[in-house]
């Protein structure tokens, strides 16, 4: 039992002695990914192709409704022709039959619309998934090549928060911090944008 106690204690005091020094030995650094995200010239290219494609769709998705709106007012102007008392019944029977066909026509058109913007927006969502993971892929190959290269053993993201919406890092030197340098090299093949933009 004693001779238990003893080895316990002899361990302890060579790992309290261990534990310092390898510390020491310990390379940190910290990056914020979301500057880096957001900073990168591909995000920005992204958004705009994104933005791009969300205004086609929404102008598609307007035309759409604008001749759902035309179809609609055809559709009343009708019903306001079926309550005129002078209208002969031959008249009555085809605008109510026309009506009815037109209403059918609707019904399908505001079918298509729903699924139409479903289907566009999935189609977005999944545009935006893509793109945000091959810009994400690209960042952590240029930080990966970084932190081996210049050898470290730790990194912490501290744009992160935790599940309670609280910051993962709390603390950080800001000579840690390489974000500039992994900005400055995805970036370095920006294209140049022309004078007066």
């Amino acid at each position: 039992m004693l001779k238990s106690i003893l080895s316990a204690a002899i361990l302890a005091t060579a790992l309290v002695a261990v534990v310092p020094s390898a510390q020491a030995q310990v390379k940190m650094g910290t990056l914020d990914m979301n500057a880096i995200f957001t900073q990168y010239y591909k995000t920005k290219d992204a958004e705009a192709k994104l933005n791009e494609a969300r205004a086609a769709a929404k102008k598609e998705l307007d035309d759409r409704l604008e001749t759902l709106k035309k179809a609609m007012d055809e559709i009343n102007k009708i019903n306001a022709d079926l309550e005129k008392p002078e209208l002969s019944k031959d008249a009555k029977d085809k605008a109510t039959k026309s009506r009815d066909e037109k209403v059918n026509d609707a019904r399908n058109l505001d079918r298509e619309i729903t699924e139409f913007r479903g289907t566009r927006e999935r189609q977005l969502q999944e545009q935006f998934v893509r793109m945000r993971k091959d810009i994400i892929d690209e960042i952590m190959k240029v930080v990966n090549d970084k932190v081996k290269a210049a050898g470290f053993d730790i990194v912490f993201d501290k744009s992160g928060m935790s599940m309670g919406q609280i910051p993962v890092l709390i603390y950080s030197r800001a000579d840690l911090d390489f974000s500039k340098e992994i900005i400055a090299t995805l970036n370095q093949n920006a294209p140049k944008t022309p004078a007066g933009n």
